[in-house]
């Protein structure tokens, strides 16, 4: 088959991107710059209203991508340099108006050794043992005034709500971190207020088949039907048996909402200060205000709608500032890409699968990724990108939320598009699968449930679409944070 030599540039460029960088997932290395700032990058955002709790939401923010499991003998940590924060919006304008900061403090106790662990690391006294880079953090409590800057007024200054609160080491083997379950559990800690937190590394819950999709654009199970066609296979999730740093905070409904707006808007950030000095010792300090080089709030928004050029810029820019972007979420590429690839067009290459997208007037992304979806999670007209969670759906026993389903139903992966009200685009559970969402979504191929609510298209087999891998490669855990263990270096293939 012959494909014009300005096509396929086009198609590369689209999938690829002007260089080289590191594998992307949901916001894994997504931009020139953070890609070279792992410590900072975001990777996902969840929230979702607490299973077994449903007076609580549970906000989980991942940062560092693809982190290798035997990583010694310097270990994946959190990053003292940078600031993490999860931001809550509570009426709708776009702006912050409380949230949660973080900063890490790593000691080294014996720095006349290479050794991560000087012997089996364990827990007592309130502490861990052995373990020659513990790291602690902090958790403020901040109140934003309206044009997004934190407010020290005397009734909404910074109140420091945890200190000290400990880190548990990474998963390295049974000799150095033997029964790492219970190591991890140390850390989960109540901050008295109803608050409770987690802050360490888990395995990576994404999942995503990168290795095809990446390859111009491919979609194993579709691989006959590629402008560039193959043998049709399994899907294979790239980020099984990797791991990731988790964010984990539970808090109480009541200290998110305000009665007149049950429904949040969440981002998570990273941002370093302004001015960096290499000492000569060989250590480096910040100086000057902080600037955000890092922000997440609904997946794969920067990796695959906002264009190259703007990607840094988008990760600078805050929500409240979208609306400088909506082109790029109603005449979003990748509807482009995907007609290309596999659409049944005039004159398009035989074989395609998909009926045609439209490429332009987008008005459902923008309702799903601004503003909100009237009757669901909608929090006004202002465009900004938010996970919004509607906090007055809660789930039912098993974890699904009434809607196209049993309210005695199990989750499922396709969240809203599958009748669950309770998964993505309102909030995301660990378990979405917003690869297989988001590709129906940009493709038309909204199902039955959402064609039927809200009119939306239900192109077929738009609706089938997907890259293969329906979840996650381990099971996620009952109990918080939920994310699940993070892999043992020890057990590396």
């Amino acid at each position: 088959m012959l494909i014009a030599a300005g096509v396929l540039a086009t198609v590369l460029l689209l999938i690829y991107g002007a260089g080289p960088h590191a594998a992307k997932a949901s916001s894994h290395s997504e931009a020139p710059l953070i890609s070279q700032d792992p410590r900072a990058d975001n990777t996902d955002l969840y929230a979702f209203v607490t299973p077994g709790d449903t007076s609580k939401v549970t906000i989980i923010a991942n940062y560092i991508p693809l982190e290798a499991p035997a990583s010694g003998p310097n270990f994946y940590s959190f990053d003292d340099t940078v600031l993490y924060e999860i931001k809550i919006d509570n009426n709708g304008d776009g702006v912050p108006d409380i949230g949660y900061q973080f900063r890490f403090h790593t000691k080294t106790v014996n720095p006349n050794t290479f050794l991560y662990g000087t012997g089996p690391i364990g827990f007592q006294n309130g502490a861990y043992t052995n373990w020659n880079r513990p790291q602690t953090y902090d958790v403020t409590l901040v109140h934003f005034n309206k044009h997004g800057d934190v407010a020290m007024d005397a009734n909404n200054k910074p109140v420091v709500i945890g200190s000290d609160i400990l880190t548990p080491p990474d998963n390295v083997g049974p000799r150095t971190t033997p029964n790492y379950d219970a190591l991890a559990s140390d850390a989960v800690t109540s901050l008295g207020n109803g608050d409770t937190v987690f802050a360490g590394q888990r395995d990576d819950p994404f999942f995503v088949d990168l290795g095809s999709i990446f390859d111009l654009g491919g979609l194993r199970p579709f691989n006959p039907f590629h402008l560039l066609p193959l043998g049709a296979a399994p899907g294979v999730d790239a980020l099984a048996g990797y791991n990731t740093h988790s964010i984990a905070i539970q808090v109480p409904i009541s200290q998110l909402t305000t009665l007149a707006h049950p429904t949040i808007g969440i981002y998570a950030s990273a941002s370093r200060q302004k001015d960096t000095v290499l000492e000569n010792d060989g250590t480096k300090d910040g100086h000057g205000p902080w600037v955000q080089v890092s922000r997440l709030g609904n997946p794969l928004i920067n990796e695959v709608l906002i264009p190259l050029g703007k990607k840094d810029y988008w990760n600078r820019e805050d929500p409240a500032n979208d609306s400088q972007f909506e082109q790029y979420y109603t005449s979003p590429e990748l509807a482009g890409v995907e007609n290309l690839l596999y659409g049944v067009l005039p004159g398009g290459h035989p074989g395609g699968a998909l009926q045609p997208i439209d490429t332009t007037g987008r008005t459902d992304l923008k309702a799903i990724l601004l503003t909100g979806v009237p009757g669901l999670n909608f929090t006004g007209n202002t465009d900004a990108d938010l996970l919004r969670l509607n906090t007055n759906i809660s789930p039912g026993a098993q974890g699904a939320c009434p809607g196209g389903v049993a309210s005695n139903a199990a989750p499922d992966r396709m969240g809203v598009l599958g009748g669950d009200l309770c998964g993505y685009p309102n909030g995301r559970r660990l378990g979405d699968d917003v690869i297989d969402i988001d590709l129906r979504a940009i493709g038309q191929g909204y199902g039955s449930f959402l064609n039927g609510l809200l009119g939306l298209p239900n192109k077929t087999p738009n609706n089938l679409v997907g890259d293969g891998v329906d979840g996650n490669d381990v099971a996620f855990s009952s109990t918080f944070p939920y994310v699940a263990s993070p892999h043992q270096g020890y057990e590396v293939p």
